[in-house]
């Protein structure tokens, strides 16, 4: 079985280097830098848009030009800020039990390319998935289900679960009509009860038998 995982709020926690970085940025412009609950609330579709919400955040008029241009200075900065990511509770177990059993492990996110790959290579990573779509490998984002049907593809197809932990998350799932495993400890905004969801874990040593399930719903309804 395909599962494919969100990375930011899901796998790991980042929220403290994107913050460290909006401290270098907004620092440079003269304004405070974010706040953990900001950068929680900001994150989940893309940097173009966490950006954008920075900027809105701290009074600084948004142009095409001061956008590109910090949005320029933004990616350049994310790429080397990956040393105080960390794993949620029982991530690094429950992937290299899923891989043990055979299934098929997949990335989807909207964080840009390289600093995608950056923290994959620092939290060794990058050998653990089959398929990986990042944001700006194709000419669309999550929600919309294309990175997910992608990777996917990529993986050689066939029933898939997808895993999230945010809004974003579960409308792409819904959107692909996969079915959805909400993590309830990661970035979401939105009750529990409120989201979309086939099932809700809050942590990782869960997984496993979820992706059990997940796999004889598949089975049964071939």
């Amino acid at each position: 079985m395909n599962i494919v995982f969100d990375l930011d709020g899901t796998l790991i926690d980042s929220a403290r280097d994107i913050q460290a970085v909006s401290d270098v940025i907004l620092g440079r412009l003269g304004k405070p830098g974010l706040t953990l609950d900001e950068v929680r609330a900001f994150v989940g579709e893309g940097a173009q848009v966490l950006v954008s919400r920075m900027m809105a955040a701290r009074g600084i008029e948004e142009t095409p030009e001061t956008h590109a241009r910090i949005y320029g200075e933004f990616v350049a900065q994310y790429e080397f800020a990956v040393d105080k990511a960390v794993f949620y509770p029982g991530v690094v177990d429950a992937l290299a039990l899923l891989k043990t059993q055979g299934h098929r492990l997949g990335l989807c996110t909207n964080k840009p390319e390289l600093p995608a790959r950056s923290v994959m290579r620092h939290m060794r990573l990058a050998q653990v998935f089959d398929g990986f779509i990042a944001g700006g490998m194709i000419d669309s984002r999550k929600p919309a289900p294309d990175m997910l049907f992608r990777v996917i593809d990529d993986m050689g197809g066939g029933p898939t679960l997808y895993v999230g932990d945010s809004e974003i998350d579960a409308e792409t799932a819904q959107n692909a009509q996969i079915p959805f495993a909400l993590y309830t400890e990661g970035y979401r905004k939105t009750p529990v009860e409120r989201m979309r969801n086939d099932w809700a874990f809050d942590h990782f040593d869960r997984l496993p038998g979820i992706v059990d399930e997940a796999r004889m719903r598949a089975t049964a309804a071939e």
